[in-house]
């Protein structure tokens, strides 16, 4: 491996590491809060969002199902051929867009808004549509990504992940949420084994 090959991989390291520890000081804490809070009391948690931001979506919507909060991942190309059916007025929506105006997901957050769920956005541009459209905005805070043409979605992904992490942490711990809770729903792999020892 070439040395400027090198020096690349222990700067995407150190450029990740860095975001996360900004991210956490560019929190909103009430803005978090409230999140947490509609994320313990709703129906199901819809998660929507394309590209990079959608595979994180989708990982936060599996997670709060394993703390027995239903999560499902809605596609934005779904969603708008029939898949809005999923929203009701009692769940949280929570979308993912950098820039705040990804096109697909506006006539989403539309019906969103009509249906009369709870709107949580994540991202970089607090006046975009789609933090305008939100009831709860919780900002991404993004200085560079890893690639060194800057456009590849890297540290912002790492950064969605870590904060929807710490959104599902602290729902766990609001709702009280109990290892033999996860043991019961998890029987499978490894994990499961562990934690239905006897």
């Amino acid at each position: 491996m070439r040395k400027e090959t090198y020096e690349r991989v222990s700067e995407t390291f150190a450029i990740e590491s860095r975001a996360i520890l900004e991210q956490e000081k560019a929190l909103d804490m009430e803005a978090f809060s409230r999140a947490v809070d509609a994320l313990c009391k709703c129906g199901t948690v819809v998660t929507c969002a394309s590209g990079h931001s959608g595979i994180a979506a989708k990982k936060f919507a599996h997670a709060m199902s394993c703390i027995e909060r239903p999560g499902v991942f809605l596609s934005p190309a779904e969603a708008v051929h029939g898949g809005l059916g999923v929203v009701q007025k009692d769940d949280v929506v929570v979308f993912v867009s950098r820039g705040g105006k990804t096109a697909e997901l506006l006539p989403v957050i539309d019906v969103a808004n009509e249906k009369g769920a709870t709107i949580i956005t994540l991202t970089e541009n607090l006046e975009s549509p789609l933090a305008k459209a939100a009831d709860i905005v919780l900002p991404l805070k993004i200085e560079k990504e890893t690639d060194k043409y800057n456009c590849m979605a890297t540290t912002s992904f790492t950064v969605t992940v870590a904060l929807f992490d710490a959104l599902w942490m602290a729902v766990m711990e609001e709702t009280d949420y109990k290892k033999e809770q996860f043991a019961l729903i998890h029987p499978g792999g490894a994990v499961g084994a562990r934690l239905n020892h006897r």
